[in-house]
């Protein structure tokens, strides 16, 4: 199972994740909004300003301080896996 560290020694599953997306345009702000009255947010920003808004296929929405390039770079990156003792 492959992990990204989305900031602050939070991972989120790579296969979960559906979209990234910076939180700067309105139809996103509305999406946080919504998912936030539904109690479908993650806020993993620890009190900083949110740069990534990630949506996974649970219709949960993570608020990242990280920059959404950051984290698209780290998907992309092959050096991301981190082995579930579970799994073996």
């Amino acid at each position: 199972m492959k992990f990204i560290n989305i900031g602050f020694g939070n991972m989120v599953s790579a296969g979960r994740i559906v979209a990234i997306a910076v939180p700067d345009s309105a139809p996103v702000k509305r999406l946080v909004q919504d998912a936030k009255e539904d109690d479908r947010v993650i806020d993993v920003s620890c009190g900083r300003r949110t740069r990534a808004v990630i949506i996974t296929d649970s219709d949960h929405v993570i608020l990242s301080a990280i920059a959404a390039e950051t984290i698209t770079n780290r998907l992309a990156s092959d050096d991301v896996d981190v082995e579930d003792p579970e799994e073996e």
